[in-house]
């Protein structure tokens, strides 16, 4: 994988710290700048920092997330911008999205899948956190009712060490967790995740676990 150049922002000192302390220890993840705002994301951008991928809080003071993610989407298209905030309520998720973000994380979120989404991302591919998608497909079952229908499982050809795994990732286990409990190692419980994405056609892992909810894949 090639080198990710990472620009965070965030008000919060010791939270900002965290984060480039965590991200600067991953292997090809590199913290170029970390700053306080928007405006500063801005003003640093101008003077030729190149970055693959932006980190931004939304409640930031004198330029908030939501008007940089639609300034980056403006001024900046090739720079991938990922939210990461203690907001969850379906407003900030949609209106982050429509602005032009390409992933959406809670602050409570686990190392392992903000590292999952960061690499997803500066690939190319959208992401919103297991928490918040959770708590959409639950919301969409109670809206309309939805009643699981049995696919075949013949046609998807998924093996049934696939099949725990995908029991075992809607029961929230990351995959160094799942590896330990099938005595896998990571790398291949990483592998059988991706084959059930592409065999089921999600576009990540919340989305392959509101496909198997939906379709009686998973109890």
């Amino acid at each position: 994988m090639s080198e990710v150049k990472i620009l965070l922002a965030e008000d919060h000192l010791v939270v900002r710290n965290g984060i480039k302390l965590l991200l600067d220890s991953q292997e090809n993840f590199t913290v170029c700048a970390d700053v306080n705002n928007g405006r500063e994301v801005l003003e640093l951008l101008k003077t030729g920092l190149k970055v693959d991928v932006l980190i931004t809080d939304l409640s930031m003071q004198d330029m908030d997330g939501l008007q940089l993610v639609q300034e980056m989407n403006s001024l900046y298209p090739d720079i991938k911008v990922i939210v990461l905030t203690m907001l969850n309520c379906p407003q900030h998720v949609c209106k982050s999205f429509e602005n032009g973000a390409k992933g959406y994380l809670v602050k409570n979120v686990g190392a392992e899948e903000m590292v999952f989404c960061i690499k997803h991302v500066h690939k190319g591919g959208r992401y919103l956190c297991e928490e918040i998608a959770m708590d959409f497909v639950q919301m969409s079952i109670e809206k309309h009712n939805c009643i699981p229908m049995p696919v075949d499982l013949s046609e998807l050809d998924l093996s049934n060490r696939e099949l725990e795994v995908l029991q075992l990732l809607s029961e929230g286990l990351t995959n160094l967790e799942i590896s330990d409990k099938l005595f896998l190692s990571k790398r291949t419980v990483e592998g059988h995740r991706q084959n059930l994405i592409e065999k089921t056609k999600s576009r990540n892992t919340p989305a392959l676990i509101k496909f198997a909810m939906l379709n009686g894949l998973i109890k």
